[in-house]
């Protein structure tokens, strides 16, 4: 017997709970049963997202709701900043170009987060840009940027602050109105628990005046403007996933019930169990500024990480995934998000152990284990 364990940063484990509310009979659409249930979704992931901003559910996946956002907040004569460290970074400034918005890719090393005074330069060195992108936890790398301290900047300098949530929303500490961030983007196959098929977007009033008088969105679907009108009527303008909306109900319960601030600390402690077993057993943190929602690390000396990941899946089931483009076969990632917890963790970790020395790994067998035991230990006592 083998399960299906996912520790891949998307898309995470779901609850069953969530599961078996999606394959319940079902009603159409355009009725009050899935009016009634959008607006309770809407009303909870304001909490989960800590705003009182609009969000709007988009039947499609976190790029969808990034390309739509991107979109509408950058019309003719506006200029926008993306910063780019990985994959996910590369990925809205190529949907900038392909749309055809002035923009500025502003790369940084692959594994690096960057600071806040490095955007403060990049503003003013170039005053006509009108809205900045960044990715707050970047998934390809496992990095984590200090998004207080860039919507401090963005906020100061009268720019709107575009990001990429896919995989902080419901993982890591978010405080949007606080910081000034007028976009956030999300999926539901992230920390939110659910199979893929539904993106997230929040928009500030300032964003909204933009949006609103954008009178030349090359969009159609991914339209905010139209989606915003059906949605204060709790509808969509077109069809919508309603059995993907139906799951998250249940799942948004479950993030509420627990605390989302409580989920914050519990991907958290995962996080650091894992960094500190991995240290354990010779895996290096590849990142310099690590996400808690996901660890990047690399293999010992002679160790193919992708022999690692093979042996994971195969001997048990524990899914993980690899490292993109340049990062191909130099990274393995797992994740912190979906329905997991402390002892989930632990049983991956043992996994990482035995493939280690299936591999002819020399280590202390059982260090990483111990090592993640001391943290959850700590952390659980406090």
């Amino acid at each position: 017997m083998k399960k299906i364990r996912l520790f891949t940063p998307g898309p995470c484990q779901t609850p069953e709970e969530a599961l078996i509310e999606m394959a319940r009979p079902f009603e159409h659409h355009r009725t009050d049963w899935f009016k009634d249930l959008l607006k309770d979704c809407t009303k909870k992931l304001q909490k989960v997202i800590k705003t009182d901003n609009d969000v709007l559910i988009i039947t499609g996946s976190g790029t969808a709701a990034a390309e739509g956002a991107i979109v509408g907040c950058c019309p003719p004569g506006s200029k926008l900043l993306t910063i780019e460290g990985g994959k996910f970074g590369q990925r809205w400034g190529e949907i900038a170009q392909q749309f055809g918005i002035e923009v500025t890719r502003h790369a940084v090393p692959w594994g690096t987060a960057i600071q806040p005074q490095e955007v403060k330069a990049l503003l003013d060195a170039d005053p006509a840009i009108t809205a900045v992108m960044v990715v707050h936890s970047e998934t390809s790398t496992a990095t984590a940027c200090d998004l207080e301290g860039i919507g401090k900047v963005t906020g100061d300098a009268g720019k709107l602050l575009l990001v990429d949530g896919i995989t902080s929303a419901g993982a890591l500490p978010l405080y949007p109105d606080k910081w000034n961030v007028d976009v956030v983007i999300t999926g539901s196959q992230k920390a939110l628990m659910l199979p893929p098929g539904l993106g997230f977007v929040s928009v500030s009033d300032r964003a909204w005046k933009v949006i609103e008088g954008n009178a030349k969105q090359s969009t159609y679907y991914l339209n905010l403007a139209k989606a915003r009108k059906a949605a204060t009527k709790y509808d969509t303008p077109y069809t919508p996933a309603h059995l993907l909306v139906r799951g998250l109900n249940i799942t948004l319960d479950l993030l509420l019930d627990e605390g989302i601030e409580n989920v914050w600390k519990r991907v958290a402690t995962m996080a650091a169990m894992t960094r500190a077993a991995g240290e354990a057993v010779g895996m290096k943190v590849f990142s310099k500024h690590p996400s808690d929602s996901v660890t990047a690390f690399e293999a010992p000396n002679g160790i193919d990480v992708g022999e690692i990941s093979k042996f994971l899946k195969k001997r048990y089931g524990i899914h993980t995934a690899g490292g993109q483009d340049e990062l191909k076969g130099r990274i393995i990632r797992f994740s912190h998000m979906g329905w997991l917890d402390e002892l989930d963790m632990l049983v991956a970790i043992g996994g990482i152990e035995q493939a280690l020395y299936a591999l002819g790994h020399k280590f202390d067998i059982g260090a990483g284990v111990r090592a993640a035991q001391a943290v959850l230990a700590e952390r659980s006592a406090k």
